[in-house]
């Protein structure tokens, strides 16, 4: 095991990936560590979750529209798929869980669509319309003309 990656910043990043991604996310990650996998998730743990989830310039909540945006844009779906998962389950009353509401989303797949292209935008709606289902939280029917929702 590598002794380059310090224990402070392993507990800070832990402590960011469960503010973000949940408890149960982090214990599945962490329980499934194994001599292939322990380093990278380590590596991971130390420079994505403390080095740069920690850093003071961005809100947590700014950094996990960046990753849908990125993650959107570079066809990252697993990625993608668990961030608007916990982002949608996140307590919106505790800015550190970096919670998404429906609204944002749209703007970041309307931007991602933009710049990235219309699959990349097509692909992510279609992810968030199946977290949402599974979430038994599927947004009403619309009229397609006006935008409203359907009477």
């Amino acid at each position: 095991m590598s002794d380059s990656l310090p224990d402070d910043a392993l507990e800070r990043g832990l402590a960011n990936r469960r503010k973000i991604l949940g408890d149960a996310w982090v214990d599945r990650s962490v329980g499934n560590a194994n001599t292939l996998n322990v380093e990278f998730q380590r590596l991971i743990t130390c420079y994505a979750w403390d080095s740069i989830w920690s850093r003071p310039g961005l809100d947590p909540r700014t950094r996990r529209i960046m990753v849908l945006a990125i993650t959107a844009s570079m066809g990252r779906w697993e990625e993608f798929e668990l961030h608007v998962r916990t982002g949608l389950q996140a307590p919106a009353d505790a800015p550190d869980a970096a919670a998404l509401d429906l609204d944002t989303i749209r703007e970041v797949l309307l931007q991602t669509a933009v710049y990235a292209g219309v699959p990349a935008g097509n692909t992510g709606m279609a992810i968030v319309l199946k977290v949402l289902a599974a979430l038994d939280r599927s947004p009403p029917k619309a009229d397609f003309w006006s935008g409203e929702p359907a009477a």
